[in-house]
């Protein structure tokens, strides 16, 4: 049996070198997530103590534009229906719980 030898190079870098943001477009762009944030937020804080009562636990999904949200028990599933439902849009996830908290720093 003959040896195969690899002639692969290894390139390393940035999957997109073309695009380079500046700082002030980094810092708007997370400006605006944190508005995003701050929009689902409020609306969270507003439904969460009735729904605390009957979902627990349960995923949440909030599009900020409409302030319309769904809920599931998994949260692949309540992505996957706010992609459905708002598929431009920036959905934010929370756990139906005290803290609202999705994940695990």
């Amino acid at each position: 049996m003959t040896e195969t030898k690899s002639d692969r190079i290894v390139k390393r870098g940035r999957l997109f070198p073309e695009i380079e943001w500046s700082e002030e477009e980094k810092i708007k762009w997370k400006t605006e997530l944190m508005a995003i944030h701050h929009r689902c937020q409020l609306i969270f804080n507003r439904v969460q103590p009735e729904l605390i009562k009957t979902h627990y636990n349960w995923f949440m999904a909030i599009d900020p534009e409409s302030e319309d949200y769904v809920i599931a028990e998994n949260e692949e599933v309540a992505t996957e229906m706010a992609r459905q439902k708002y598929p431009n849009a920036i959905p934010y996830i929370f756990v139906i719980n005290e803290t609202g908290v999705a994940g695990r720093i």
